[in-house]
C-alpha cells in the first residue's frame, strides 16, 4: 500500500496498445509522485477483480480519477465491472460512509466535438448525461464529484492534441492531489 498516496487512477483502455491517447496519459501520470494508477485491463484481464485491493487503495485515496474513453455513450465494460464489484451500496455507501468526503472526477476521451454533447447536436445530449452513473455512484457514496475532463474529437488526427489532454490531466492531478511534480515544481515548472 502507498502510504503517501493523494490519488487513485482507475485506468480502462481494452485496446491500449491502438490507442495513442491512453499511451500518452498512461505516460503523463507514470511516476507521479502520491499517484497510484491501476490499469484495470493489465490487472484484471480475466474481469476477476481483487475487491479487497481496490478498496483498500480508495480508502486510502482522497481523490479517485477514472480514465477512460467513452464507447458507445458508456464507460468500458471493466470499468463497469469494477463499480459493480468494488462500489457495492453495501459496503461503499454504508453509514456513516467509508467514501464520504473524498472528491471524484472523470477524465474522458470521446469520439466528436463539444458541439455534438449538446441537445440538438449529433448525440442529443450533453456529455454529464453519459457520465451521470458515475456521478450518482459517487455522489451516493458521500463522494464530492468534480466537473470532468473531457478531451473531444479523440478520434482526429492527432496532431498534438493527445499530449497535450495528457499534459493537462496530469497538471490537474498535481494541483488537485497536492504533488509535488517529479519534473518540477508543483505546477511541474
Amino acid at each position: 500500500m502507498t502510504p503517501d498516496l493523494r490519488a487513485l487512477v482507475i485506468f480502462a483502455d481494452s485496446s491500449l496498445h491502438r490507442s495513442r491517447i491512453s499511451r500518452r496519459i498512461a505516460d503523463a501520470l507514470a511516476g507521479l509522485p502520491g499517484v497510484q494508477v491501476q490499469d484495470l485491463y493489465q490487472l484484471y484481464p480475466d474481469f476477476y477483480i481483487d475487491v479487497r485491493r481496490e478498496r483498500e487503495l480508495l480508502k486510502a485515496a482522497p481523490l479517485v480519477v477514472f480514465v477512460f474513453h467513452l464507447g458507445w455513450y458508456a464507460m468500458p465494460a471493466l470499468l463497469k465491472e469494477w463499480f459493480d464489484s468494488v462500489f457495492k451500496p453495501a459496503w461503499a455507501a454504508a453509514k456513516p460512509g467509508r467514501l464520504a468526503g473524498k472528491r471524484a472526477f472523470a477524465a474522458v476521451a470521446c469520439a466528436g466535438s463539444a458541439l455534438d454533447y449538446r441537445p440538438g447536436g449529433l448525440h442529443g445530449r450533453p456529455l454529464a448525461d453519459y457520465l451521470a452513473p458515475l456521478a450518482q455512484s459517487a455522489s451516493a457514496c458521500g463522494m464530492d464529484w468534480l466537473a470532468p475532463q473531457v478531451f473531444y474529437e479523440a478520434d482526429a488526427p492527432d496532431g498534438g492534441a493527445a499530449g497535450r489532454h495528457a499534459e493537462a490531466l496530469r497538471a490537474l492531478l498535481v494541483r488537485l492531489a497536492g504533488a509535488d511534480d517529479a519534473r518540477g515544481g508543483a505546477d511541474g515548472t
